[in-house]
């Protein structure tokens, strides 16, 4: 993996500063945000997202980056490296993943720590500098207009992830 500024082979990688990474040789219209359905108590860390992802089919993980409830910012796919985290969307996106999403009564719930808060809003800062064009979306919003109306309303939403509003980064 070579997402940041250096040689690190692993699959995943901590990267210090949102200024570092690298920009994509490929297209990206859609920064696209993602919760990883876990607890608010549960850790959840690069090693087991991988692991699960492998587990489902994946060569590696699904998202591009991750961020876990300390704030911690980790580089997973590569982003010349189309996702596996939208279907239909992939092509040109990059997948953000924050570790949490659901309450300890495994219902789903906006669980960003301060830390999580921060640290998405400098990554993405630092995205849509090297993609201006890219819009943000929740994962949720990538649900079909099942009515046609032309805007997709909660009742459309296949999922509710990332469990907050995403477009507010627009």
């Amino acid at each position: 993996m070579k997402n940041a500024k250096n040689n690190s082979t692993r699959e995943w990688e901590e990267i210090r500063c949102p200024k570092d990474l690298v920009t994509a040789k490929r297209r990206i219209d859609l920064l696209v945000v993602h919760c990883s359905a876990t607890r608010q108590q549960d850790r959840y860390l690069p090693p087991q997202l991988i692991h699960d992802h492998k587990q489902r089919g994946f060569s590696t993980a699904g998202y591009h980056y991750y961020i876990t409830r300390d704030g911690r910012l980790y580089a997973l796919r590569h982003v010349d490296k189309a996702g596996a985290h939208a279907i239909g969307y992939n092509a040109f996106s990059i997948g953000i993943c924050y570790e949490g999403g659901l309450d300890s009564n495994y219902r789903p719930h906006d669980t960003r720590t301060p830390q999580q808060r921060q640290m998405l809003a400098q990554l993405v800062w630092h995205l849509r500098n090297r993609y201006p064009t890219a819009m943000v979306v929740g994962h949720r919003d990538l649900s079909p207009d099942r009515n046609g109306d032309g805007s997709i309303t909660p009742d459309e939403w296949l999922k509710v992830c990332p469990c907050f509003d995403a477009q507010i980064y627009n």
